[in-house]
C-alpha cells in the first residue's frame, strides 16, 4: 500500500494533458467503496476494519487505493507505522453518507421487485402520532393487504434521506395558520387540539384548574423541540404573545424524554394533548389559558391511482383514531 494513497494518481495527472484528464473525472464513484472508506474510518484503521467487514486488509487496501484514482483526492498519509485518513476523506466520508442511505434504498426496491414483494406504504409523522395512531393503522392497512410493508419515519426534524417518498404525510400546523399543499397530495384535517403545561406534582402551579402562560415565566423550561419543527414554532409564538421568552434549562429533541425530565423537577413544559395521553407518575397536565394555543393536524395522502383503495383505507382509520378522545390525566 504506498504511503500516501492518491499519490501516484496525483502525480500521473500532472504528466497528462488538460483533454487526456476528462474522461478521469467523468468516472462514476463506486457505492461499496465509499461504504468501506466510512468503516476504516469508523474503524481506526485498515486491518480493524478488515476485520470487521470480514476482508483481508490488501483487499481493503486495495479498494482505498482505486478510490483515491477515482477521485483524485490524497485519501490517506503515513504516519508512523501506520496511516492517517486526511481531511479530504472525512469530509468525503461525511458527504457519502446520504448518498450511500439513498441507494440502500434503491437496493430494497431492486430486491422487492425481484422478489415479487414490492408492496409498500410509507408513512412520515411526528413522534406522539407514530406512537398513538399509527399502530391502529398498520393493523388496517395489513389486515386488507397481508403481504404489505409499512414504513414509518419521523419527519420532524429529519429530512427523509434513503427513505421512500411518504404515501402519507401527517404534519402540524398552526391551528389559526395558513393551510399547506403538497403537490401531488390531497390534504385532510384530522383534528384540532390544544396544547397543556405539564409540570412536576409538586410544583405551587399543579392544583390550579388552568395555568396562564404568563405564570410560566419564570419558569425553567424543558425544550422539547431544538430542532424548531412546528410546533416548537407554536409554542414560542405563544410565549412571545404572552410577552416573555422561555428560559430553557434543558433542550433535547425528544418529547417522552422531556417528561421524564419534568418529572424529575427541573422544568416545566408545554405539550400537545395527543403527546400527553400517557404521564410518568408524579407528573400533572394542565390546561392553558391567555393565549390557548391550539394545533391543527392533517395528513397529506399521496395520489396514487394504482394503490388509491389501501391509501384511503390508511387515511379513514387516522380519522378515527383522531376523533377518539385522549384520556383524561
Amino acid at each position: 500500500m504506498p504511503s500516501s494513497i492518491g499519490d501516484k494518481t496525483r502525480n500521473k495527472q500532472t504528466n497528462t494533458t488538460h483533454h487526456s484528464a476528462l474522461p478521469y473525472y467523468r468516472s462514476m464513484l463506486n457505492p461499496q467503496r465509499l461504504a468501506i472508506l466510512r468503516a476504516v474510518l469508523a474503524a481506526g484503521s485498515i486491518n480493524k476494519a478488515a476485520r470487521n467487514l470480514s476482508y483481508s486488509p490488501a483487499t481493503i487496501s486495495q479498494h482505498m487505493t482505486t478510490l483515491a484514482k477515482e477521485t483524485g483526492l490524497v485519501l490517506f498519509e503515513k504516519q508512523g507505522r501506520g496511516i492517517s485518513p486526511t481531511d479530504a476523506a472525512r469530509h468525503l466520508a461525511d458527504q457519502a453518507q446520504s448518498l450511500l442511505a439513498d441507494f440502500g434504498r434503491l437496493e430494497r426496491v431492486v430486491a422487492d421487485l425481484r422478489g415479487g414483494q414490492a408492496q409498500h406504504l410509507a408513512i412520515a409523522c411526528f413522534a406522539s402520532a407514530a406512537e398513538r395512531w399509527i399502530p391502529e393503522v398498520v393493523r388496517t392497512v395489513r389486515r386488507h393487504q397481508p403481504n404489505l410493508t409499512v414504513e414509518i419515519s419521523l419527519n420532524e426534524p429529519v429530512d427523509g434521506r434513503g427513505r421512500r417518498r411518504p404515501d402519507l404525510d401527517i404534519r402540524t400546523e398552526p391551528a389559526n395558520g395558513a393551510e399547506l399543499q403538497l403537490d401531488g397530495y390531497q390534504r385532510h384535517e384530522l383534528t384540532i387540539e390544544e396544547l397543556v403545561a405539564v409540570l412536576p406534582g409538586a410544583h405551587p402551579l399543579a392544583d390550579a384548574r388552568e395555568i396562564a402562560f404568563l405564570d410560566l415565566e419564570g419558569e425553567p423550561w424543558i425544550d422539547h423541540d431544538i430542532y424548531d419543527s412546528p410546533i416548537g414554532q407554536i409554542i414560542l409564538t405563544a410565549c412571545k404573545a404572552a410577552g416573555f421568552t422561555p428560559r430553557h434549562a434543558a433542550r433535547l429533541d425528544d418529547h417522552r424524554a422531556a417528561l421524564r425530565l419534568v418529572e424529575t423537577g427541573i422544568g416545566v413544559t408545554v405539550l400537545p394533548r395527543l403527546a400527553v395521553a400517557e404521564l410518568p407518575d408524579g407528573v400533572v397536565a394542565r390546561p392553558l389559558v391567555r393565549p390557548t394555543v391550539s394545533r391543527r393536524i392533517v395528513v397529506h395522502a399521496r395520489q396514487d391511482r394504482r394503490r388509491g383503495d389501501l391509501i384511503a383505507r390508511a387515511v379513514a382509520q387516522l380519522r378515527d383514531s383522531a376523533c377518539q378522545a385522549v384520556p383524561a390525566w
